[in-house]
């Protein structure tokens, strides 16, 4: 599969960790080989004017998601179509906030948001109670399996738990996205 990042932050990113937790993602949900996936990193001053342009919200968010080809997961026995999955707009400065916040690495919330933006590029959606359960322990799931692989994410992290496990006062920035 190409994966290709591109930092346009001034904020240094571990690029191989993203493109390592991209393909186990993408692999772990059965997506064509021959799928192609940008990953892109803005400053807070992008990221507002997209997130002003597409979601017509004011201030700079997390992760943005735009869906190329519409592609879904697939399964053991009939993996997704090749294709183009899209492009994923992460912001640095959100996820170093993001992460002080939920005690972890700012990696590990990169990787977090990745997984997350994946999976709305893969058709997953939080909007409905059943939905975020579905698609907060897919991403859940990935993360924990992807950190007893790769020695990248930090042996201590715990991911977010599901905003219906959470008090209102504990939840994350990151779990109250609007991508």
């Amino acid at each position: 599969m190409t994966v290709e990042i591109n930092n346009e932050s001034t904020i240094p990113v571990d690029e191989g960790a993203l493109l390592r937790l991209a393909a186990f993602t993408l692999d772990s949900l059965h997506v064509h080989r021959d799928a192609e996936l940008a990953i892109v990193l803005v400053d807070e001053g992008a990221m507002e004017q997209l997130h002003l342009q597409w979601m017509d919200e004011p201030g700079p968010t997390d992760v943005l998601s735009f869906p190329m080809d519409e592609l879904r997961p697939g399964t053991e026995d009939a993996i997704t179509p090749a294709g183009l999955l899209g492009d994923i707009v992460l912001c640095p400065q959100v996820a170093i906030v993001q992460a002080e916040a939920a005690g972890h690495s700012t990696l590990d919330e990169l990787l977090l948001l990745t997984t997350h933006g994946i999976l709305h590029l893969l058709g997953f959606d939080h909007a409905e109670p059943d939905e975020e359960r579905e698609m907060f322990g897919l991403q859940k799931e990935i993360l924990m399996a992807f950190a007893r692989t790769d020695a990248a994410v930090s042996p201590q992290v715990t991911f977010p738990r599901l905003r219906s496990e959470q008090p209102a006062s504990e939840q994350s920035t990151s779990e109250q996205s609007t991508d």
